[in-house]
Formats: structure tokens, sequence, C-alpha cells
């Protein structure tokens, strides 16, 4: 039977990988709506390829450079701030892959998860700032999780059909950046360019800098303590530079099993496409003889503060996740726009989250309100560090 899936941030890299999935898999999906961010012309192209019923942009700009094509193949072009929700609100549609970056990702996966469909998660800053409102939703709705996340999508595996009261600890991977064989001194002058380097991921550019800082990571735990309802004490990160091993499960016992696959994303993605199946592909296969070898490290928080400062914004819980998400947001922003230095990430947003006034994330209108004034903080570092 053919699903039809809407995408949320096609034309991010998760979401032209979910697409270069689908075309592996021809009568498997169709592609029923894609909403995307300000890239027109590639909006354009997938258009004309997929022929989905509807698609959504940013702008009325946007919108008008693509209708003409649009029209030819029987799409309705939405736009503005609520176009994505509606992409994530269709009916009829049996999955919805949430992969728009960062926090303008947070309603339409609210959206999404109060369809009662799959929702194929992607999105980490969603469940960061409203985990709690996007769990609550899926129960009341009835809709599946499957996280897309490598380290997630491996969790989810190892823990699928195991006692929850059982584990001891899941652990989560982490290939240290560019920067984890780098003497610590030399860090602070690295360029966006070097930053933009990562040893085994081809990502967006903002997730590579939060994996130089770790930050990543940290906003990694947060997820997964909300999409497997484990306590803070029982998650945890190690340092894996092969990126082979996406995640471990350590049980009472003893015993841990982990989740061992190539380094391409479109495993895991093809796997939450496909849950409950696991179907066969042309995918890379793991040559384990190849590997050679399998190492693991501690998290030097001296290295990656950021990764620390997570890490107890975790622990604090509240609105603390969203004050880290937003100021990170804005951070990274200004050090790829160069009005910052790399390091000047982590000291913008510790200097947040000791300022910031913790409020209410029991609704969407005040994890927003949290969100602003933590941007607002962030801005102002941003602005005495130029000066500076």
């Amino acid at each position: 039977m053919t699903r039809l899936i809407s995408i949320l941030g096609s034309t991010g890299s998760i979401g032209t990988n979910v697409l270069k999935v689908v075309d592996k898999m021809p009568g498997a999906f169709r592609v029923a709506a894609l909403a995307g961010g300000r890239n027109a012309g590639l909006m354009a192209e997938q258009i004309e390829k997929y022929r989905p019923s509807f698609v959504s942009v940013l702008d009325k700009k946007q919108a008008e450079s693509i209708r003409s094509r649009a029209r030819r193949f029987g799409t309705k072009v939405l736009w503005g701030d609520t176009a994505a929700e509606e992409i994530a609100s269709l009916d009829g549609v049996d999955i919805v892959i949430s992969a728009i970056t960062g926090m303008a990702g947070f309603r339409p996966t609210l959206a999404a998860a109060q369809k009662g469909t799959v929702l194929a998660l992607a999105n980490k800053e969603s469940m960061v700032v409203g985990g709690r409102l996007i769990r609550q939703a899926a129960r009341r709705f009835r809709t599946k999780i499957v996280p897309v996340d490598s380290e997630h999508s491996g969790v989810f595996q190892c823990l699928c059909g195991r006692r929850k009261k059982f584990v001891r600890r899941l652990i989560l991977t982490a290939s240290g950046g560019p920067f984890f064989r780098t003497p610590a001194a030399e860090i602070k002058n690295k360029t966006v360019a070097q930053v933009l380097r990562h040893p085994r991921w081809h990502m967006g550019r903002k997730v590579t800098v939060d994996s130089a800082t770790m930050i990543n990571k940290g906003l990694e735990l947060i997820e997964a303590r909300w999409l497997f309802d484990f306590p803070p004490d029982k998650l945890d990160v190690l340092i894996h530079p092969q990126s082979v091993v996406h995640s471990l499960v350590e049980f009472e016992d003893g015993s841990i099993l982990a989740q061992l696959s190539a380094t391409d994303m479109k495993i895991p993605i093809q796997y939450a496409l496909t849950y409950p199946e696991r179907v066969n592909s042309s995918l890379p296969r793991l040559d384990l003889a190849g590997v050679k070898r399998l190492e693991f490290f501690p998290v030097d928080v001296r290295r990656y503060p950021l990764f620390q400062t997570a890490r107890e914004a975790l622990e604090s819980g509240g609105s603390a996740p969203v004050a880290l998400n937003a100021a990170n947001e804005t951070a990274v922003a200004a050090f790829l726009n160069a009005s910052i230095g790399f390091t000047d990430i982590a000291r913008v947003v510790i200097e947040v989250l000791d300022r910031y006034v913790p409020g209410p994330t029991d609704s969407v209108g005040a994890v927003f309100e949290i969100d602003r004034q933590a941007r607002r903080l962030a801005e102002d570092s941003i602005i005495l560090r130029k000066k500076g």
C-alpha cells in the first residue's frame, strides 16, 4: 500500500535526504505536501518532480515565484507564518516528517502531533522547548512518534520490546566534532569554514556548528528525556569518533545493546518511514572488518562548556531548555554571519542562562515568551561583544 507523506523542511538537508529515500522505493510513498524555507528554486524543482497537492513557503514573494509552475501540476501554494502548520495538519496523510530546523519547527511539529498519524521527528528543538506539550498531544491523539536523528533512532530500536524498568542508562554517542583532537588553545580562532568541516556527517550549517560546540548532544539529551520518558540521571553521552555506534542502552543486569550502521542519515530516515518493517534497500552496509576499532571517551566539559550548560538546563527543567535553545540559535546565527568568534557562542549562551527570568512553559504562548526574552538578551550580549 502506498503511504502518503508530508515533509516539513523539504529543501533542507534532512528533507532532501527523505526524498532520496522515497526515490529509491518506487510505489511505496507518494508526496502529498511539502513545506520549504527560502530556497524557492529547489522547491519549484520538487514540485515538478513530485507533484504534491500542497506546498508552503515563507513569504508572498516566494509563493508568487513558484505559483505559475505549481499551477501546471495542480499544486496549491501556501505562504506565511502558519503555512507549515497547515501542511502538518492535512487530512489523509499517513506520515509527517518534521525536519524544519530550529524553533521554527515547533508549531508545525505540535500540529503534526495532533493528527493521530505517524510523526517522523527530526526537529530536536521542538522536543527541547515543548517536549511536554508534544507528548501530551501525541498521547491524546494517539500519534506515534518515530525519531529520525541517528542517535535517537538507535535508542528507539534498542528499546523496542524491552521493559523500561530494566533500563539503567540511555547512552547517545557524539563524534566530538571537527576539533576533538585540536589543542584547546587553537580553538578560539577557528573560522566559519573550519567549523563547518565536519569529519563524519554532511549536515546543515547550524547543526554542524552545534556539533563543534557539542551543544547538539546536550539538546539531544533533553530531546531523549521527552521522547523516551527517562529522568536526566539515566541519560548519558560518550564521544565516539568513528560514528559507527549511534547509541547504546545499558540494562540493570550489566548487558548493553548497541545500534550500529554506516554513517548515512538515509538509514534512520528509511527506518522511520517504513517502521515497524525493515525493508531491503541499496543504502550503504557497514563493513565491521573495515572499521578495525571502536573508541569511546567521556565528554571533557572544559573543551565543550556548552554541553555542560545544556546538561544543567536539562536537570533544571522548566523554562531553562527554552532559553538555552533561543540563546544558542541567536549566537550561532551571529557566528555564521561573522559577528562573533567561535568561542563567543558559549559565552553568549551561558550569560543568557544566568540572566533570563524563568517562567511557565505550559502553553505555546508561554514558551514563545521565554524564547523572545532569551533572544533579546542574546542579541544584547552579541552587540556588546561587537563593540568590544
